[in-house]
């Protein structure tokens, strides 16, 4: 009977150095799709996340993407890194714009929509890279963990 769609990002499954403000607010879209995809649920209404990696756009150049003047020299490594690769990747986006829209019109057509719908190759290896990393990581934490519970 309906179908919310909301747009994310690769950004909000995982955040990544220079990004945390743009991927705090997208980890905010995922939450409220999640809980609206179960609430909505009993009334026929479905919730999708829609989460594209890069896609050829204007998004890393300066019509959109707006950096700040100042550069300090103590995030050289970290944020200065990501600023000159961001401007190395723009206009190289492996994601065609084109080929995204036909994905959500397929979405909006669909019986049974996802709660969740990646796109672009670089999106399903990322996902896959963190999926892993928390896997570990927990494995590694179980027994301090499980050690909370009451006994």
């Amino acid at each position: 009977r309906g179908h919310i769609i909301n747009l994310s990002s690769i950004g909000g499954y995982r955040s990544s150095v220079g990004w945390g403000i743009y991927c705090s607010t997208k980890f905010a879209v995922e939450g409220i799709t999640e809980a609206l995809h179960d609430e909505l649920a009993p009334l026929g209404i479905h919730a999708t996340v829609v989460e594209p990696g890069y896609f050829r756009t204007n998004f890393l150049d300066g019509s959109s993407l707006q950096r700040t003047a100042i550069e300090i020299s103590d995030y050289a490594d970290t944020v200065g890194k990501i600023r000159h690769h961001a401007s190395e990747l723009n206009y190289q986006q492996p994601g065609d714009p084109t080929k995204l829209a036909q994905a959500l019109l397929e979405l909006v057509n669909a019986d049974t929509p996802p709660l969740r719908l990646p796109l672009g190759t670089d999106t399903l290896r990322a996902i896959a890279e963190k999926n892993a990393y928390v896997e570990q990581e927990t494995a590694q934490w179980r027994t301090l963990a499980e050690s909370t519970d009451y006994r």
